[in-house]
């Protein structure tokens, strides 16, 4: 292997090609979408019931719900949770913004929690001094595939009377103490959109085991009903509800992708342990973290550059682009994930989401709900320093991605690293 990186002309050490797409299809995948096709019932069809129950059982849950999307689950869990106008719940400061939108969504307040640095989730340890008088929920977020510590979570919750949403969009098959994600919570959201572990192309599911909670959030998922398009409906809105429903074709091709899942699920956690063994080792990387207890999916390699160990005294991001763009030309499609926290976008800066300072200055239960919330980005500064020098990657760790491709993988990486001191990014972002 060429020691001249790729980005100023060397070998790259992934050749090309030898990274495949995801997800894999077979023919399992092209008979049930033909016969959802055959069977003409393309909107809420028989697949969408079939596939929330099989999902549902896979998991691990009594109840589940085939959505349009893991936003839409998420909606469907605030709502479910008994979350109302003017509430606050709590969520961490790193996430994706549907982790923290789907609160707005229902007139309540986010409140953030800044993260932990090396699990990247949310610090447990400060969720308690976050609660105030309105909290009614947390929105606990397995951000990546890594499980939060569930045990010290429910115990905070139950001491406040707190209902606690899973946010499992991410986490297809991760375990806390050999327990699935998505059983632990009054409810969770799991998507099943182009880039997850399960891909439907775009999805979710939204389950529980409370019989109250599958009914609300059924209500939310068909425009306020209370009966389901898989029943007699009376087509009578009987609360205020969206259309959050999956149809049949994505439904069909979700059931063909459950039956491969055990296998997606054993090949990421091979690719993972590769370059957990072969990288951790590598002066200037830091790797992902999986603690004792904690079962990873590897939905995203999300690893962070040890400034310290760079000689860089600029600006961390700049640099970061510059070693992910060394990475891309040696064949690793490495990006980053979400460059901003949070509190710094401006749908919470604002406080703005439906106009006229709703729902922060509305006056719900008598008070503005929003009072005394701020959203001052130097109050995360874990989040902040996380955005700032992380970057992951998802599809090498893939089916049918096997073993021999994360090692490829891992010499690009010992080349990069190995080579630091010539990272220029003056040169390379140019």
């Amino acid at each position: 292997m060429s020691s001249k990186l790729a980005v100023y002309g060397g070998k790259p050490a992934v050749p090309q090609g030898s990274i495949k797409a995801w997800p894999p299809i077979d023919d399992t995948d092209r008979k049930m979408i033909l016969d959802s096709l055959e069977n003409r019932q393309l909107a809420c069809g028989p697949n969408v019931k079939a596939f929330a129950e099989e999902w549902a059982a896979w998991n691990g849950n009594k109840h589940g719900i085939f959505t349009n999307s893991g936003t839409g689950a998420l909606h469907m869990c605030v709502a479910a949770c008994g979350v109302g106008a003017g509430d606050h719940v709590l969520v961490t400061a790193y996430s994706w913004s549907s982790s923290a939108t789907c609160i707005i969504h229902h007139n309540a307040i986010p409140i953030f929690v800044d993260i932990d640095f090396d699990t990247i989730n949310i610090d447990v340890d400060k969720i308690e001094a976050a609660i105030t008088p309105r909290t009614k929920a947390i929105v606990v977020v397995h951000l990546h595939g890594l499980a939060v510590n569930m045990e010290k979570v429910l115990k905070i919750a139950r001491k406040h009377n707190l209902k606690v949403i899973e946010d499992a969009c991410q986490a297809h098959g991760a375990m806390f103490k050999d327990r699935k994600v998505g059983t632990w919570g009054d409810c969770a959201a799991f998507s099943f959109n182009q880039n997850k572990c399960l891909c439907t192309g775009e999805g979710g599911a939204f389950v529980t085991n409370n019989e109250e909670m599958r009914a609300a959030a059924a209500q939310l998922w068909s425009f306020g009903e209370v009966r389901t398009p898989h029943e007699s409906r009376d087509y009578h809105a009987y609360a205020l509800g969206w259309m959050y429903r999956g149809n049949d074709l994505t439904a069909a091709f979700g059931r063909a992708q459950l039956k491969k899942m055990d296998g997606y699920f054993k090949a990421q956690r091979e690719n993972g342990a590769v370059l957990n063994r072969r990288l951790k080792k590598v002066k200037g990387l830091i790797l992902p973290t999986e603690p004792k207890g904690h079962t990873h999916n590897w939905y995203n390699y999300t690893s962070r550059i040890d400034m310290a160990d760079t000689g860089w005294s600029g600006d961390a991001s700049r640099f970061r682009d510059a070693v992910m763009k060394a990475l891309n030309a040696e064949g690793v499609p490495v990006g980053v994930w979400q460059r901003f926290i949070l509190p710094s976008m401006t749908v919470f800066r604002a406080k703005n989401a439906y106009g006229k300072g709703c729902p922060w200055s509305c006056p719900l239960g008598g008070k503005e709900a929003g009072k005394g919330v701020e959203y001052d980005p130097a109050k995360f500064p874990v989040a902040q320093k996380h955005s700032e020098t992380h970057f992951g990657m998802t599809t090498p760790l893939r089916a049918p991605n096997g073993t021999e491709v994360a090692e490829t993988v891992a010499n690009a990486f010992e080349k990069v690293f190995g080579n630091l001191d010539k990272i220029d990014p003056d040169k390379i972002l140019k």
